[in-house]
């Protein structure tokens, strides 16, 4: 019979104090809660590994799969009795020992440790816990959770694959051949071929980027048998979703008995699918415990939303913890340069209006009516900025009111609509869509070749500068929300004469290409990610219209970065069509990813 979590806190809080979630030492391991935290915090009671008769004592560990926690407790015990928990980073060779140790004191029978975190997806680090006991003699738990399982489990046998594919080439050894496989569900392998008995075939796993792999060296590590040439290991998961671990990367190694000693493959991450490798490649940047992709204000809220349009119900998590971690106040320099101010807004209006899309996306992924407010706060934000006193109207780009620009047009039209089209009974936000659609039309910031310029002059013209992708996206999806929400045809014929514009004007060769991608330009951290968001937005203009010249162009994009522009582990970078210099960072993989969605 378990311990059940409430008489546990009762003894507990009766017992003695208990630290709190600030009592976190250096070291502490930070997920979706430090270490230390109470277990009356829990979201979750399961016991995942048998507990342990220890002379008579009940040593039970206790989990919590969905805060990714765990902790400990001793019973039907005497005084001086303890129970702490280990955690190993390795496997279970080496381990922090005697976390969060408490001692059974007088007139009572039993007691618990706090909370500790099993793995570190913050710092990629894959981790084991056990519960142990000092009564009369030491004793622990089995590990929770050694084991890997995504679709299928660690050591599954190979003939179980879904699929067989070499993601990277074979490595020679002696006259032998290396291989690396894997399936569409993720799972790994390793051969060897050309060999004699003796010879030795193994993976490593590494959770980060191959840099390092303490808990998964030579894994499934065979031999061949006598009378072979060459063997396989049975199969091992890359993707961990127990533990928020996303795209490990794995590489098939060997050992020859004659010649050389050893060799190994280059490190891959399986791709399932297009967009999920590139998806889980992107979760590699993700902090989860500030809840956003450091250091970037506006490209986190674009991220969040390419990442929502992905779809995989294993990231929804993200979702949550980006908004709880983010709706508060934030000092200059913690989140953008400029001071957050609550509920996402700052004097940067177009970085406000961003996080309002961002919350649209999340109501109609999870349909939680907190994230249709939050948008709706920050749409009425916004709107404090429409000004008809220059221009004719429009919404100043920040607080200071110094320029009416393309990026802030259409981030207000997309956001405007999009509420308007999720409120019941709705006609204020359908009104000023109206009005700023025209607007928007009528500004001048498109110029005679159907291209979007980046903004007005202070004498309200057609500034001249330059047409970046995300602007004609921006466009393009204001209008076509707006069109849902006034059923204006003519707002989506603008969307298609913007479109055609893109796909001949905003091009090299087929592919969509920004002038900083251009000679040996290279893009700033802003412009790194244009092009995934006009890729959001063309397909939102396909998916209303069925024009298949959207589609192919969608579909030419996706191709072209998986063939010219991604690496072994999936990383895409700033140009499509590859070339160099080439920019790598996680804003050009949110823009990568945003591609292979639409296709």
């Amino acid at each position: 019979m378990r311990t059940p979590l409430i008489a546990l806190l009762l003894v507990a809080a009766v017992l003695q104090p208990v630290p709190g979630a600030a009592d976190v030492s250096a070291n502490a391991v930070c997920f979706l809660f430090c270490d230390t935290l109470d277990p009356s915090r829990t979201g979750q009671e399961i016991f995942p590994v048998p507990e342990k008769n220890l002379n008579g004592r009940r040593l039970v560990l206790h989990v919590s799969d969905v805060d990714g926690m765990a902790w400990g407790s001793i019973d039907n015990g005497v005084t001086g009795d303890s129970v702490w928990l280990d955690r190993s980073w390795d496997g279970g060779a080496t381990w922090e020992g005697l976390l969060g140790k408490a001692s059974i004191p007088s007139t009572w029978t039993g007691t618990r440790t706090l909370m500790y975190n099993v793995s570190d997806p913050r710092n990629h680090r894959r981790g084991l816990v056990r519960a142990c006991g000092d009564a009369g003699g030491v004793g622990c738990t089995d590990w929770v959770y050694p084991t890997v399982c995504d679709v299928r489990c660690d050591r599954t046998d190979a003939g179980q694959a879904n699929g067989d594919l070499q993601p990277v080439p074979s490595t020679s050894l002696s006259g032998r051949v290396i291989r690396l496989h894997v399936d569409q569900n993720g799972m790994a392998w390793g051969s060897t071929e050309s060999g004699t008995q003796g010879d030795e075939i193994w993976l490593d796993r590494s959770w980060d980027s191959g840099a390092t792999w303490p808990d998964g060296s030579s894994l499934g590590r065979v031999s061949v048998p006598a009378g072979a040439a060459g063997t396989r290991t049975t199969m091992f998961a890359t993707r961990d979703p127990r533990g928020r671990l996303y795209g490990g990367a794995v590489r098939a190694c060997g050992r020859a008995v004659t010649g050389q000693n050893g060799a190994c493959t280059a490190w891959s991450r399986p791709a399932p699918t297009r967009a999920g490798a590139a998806a889980d490649a992107l979760l590699y940047s993700y902090d989860p415990y500030p809840g956003w992709w450091p250091s970037s204000w506006w490209n986190s809220a674009a991220t969040l939303t390419t990442l929502i349009d992905h779809g995989d119900p294993a990231y929804d998590w993200v979702i949550a913890r980006t908004f709880d971690q983010n709706k508060g106040v934030f000092a200059a320099g913690v989140r953008s340069s400029d001071a957050i101010e609550g509920n996402f807004v700052s004097r940067a209006i177009d970085d406000s209006a961003w996080w309002g899309l961002a919350w649209i996306a999340a109501y109609d992924r999870t349909g939680q009516q907190r994230y249709l407010a939050m948008a709706t706060t920050i749409a009425n934000y916004v709107h404090q900025y429409w000004d008809t006193g220059t221009c004719g109207g429009g919404v100043w780009w920040n607080r200071e009111r110094t320029y009416k620009n393309a990026v802030t047009a259409g981030l207000y039209l997309r956001l405007t609509a999009s509420v308007h089209n999720r409120t019941p009974g709705d006609t204020v936000w359908q009104q000023r869509t109206r009005t700023a659609a025209t607007w928007f039309l009528g500004s001048g910031m498109i110029n005679s070749a159907n291209l979007v310029n980046d903004g007005l002059t202070a004498d309200c013209r057609n500034n001249g500068q330059t047409v970046w992708t995300y602007n004609q996206g921006l466009a393009i999806g204001g209008l076509v929300e707006a069109w849902r929400a006034t059923g204006d045809g003519t707002l989506l014929a603008a969307a298609r004469r913007l479109a055609d514009a893109a796909l001949t004007g905003l091009t090299r060769d087929g592919v969509l290409t920004e002038s900083c991608d251009l000679g040996q330009n290279t893009c700033d951290d802003n412009q790194k990610q244009f092009k995934g968001i006009f890729s959001r937005y063309l397909t939102d203009l396909a998916s209303v219209t069925g024009a298949t010249t959207y589609t192919s162009f969608a579909q030419r994009q996706a191709d072209s970065i998986w063939t010219r522009d991604r690496d072994n582990l999936n990383r895409t970078g700033q140009r499509w069509a590859g070339g160099s210099p080439n920019q790598v960072d996680w804003r050009t993989q949110a823009s990568g990813l945003g591609a292979l969605v639409a296709a």
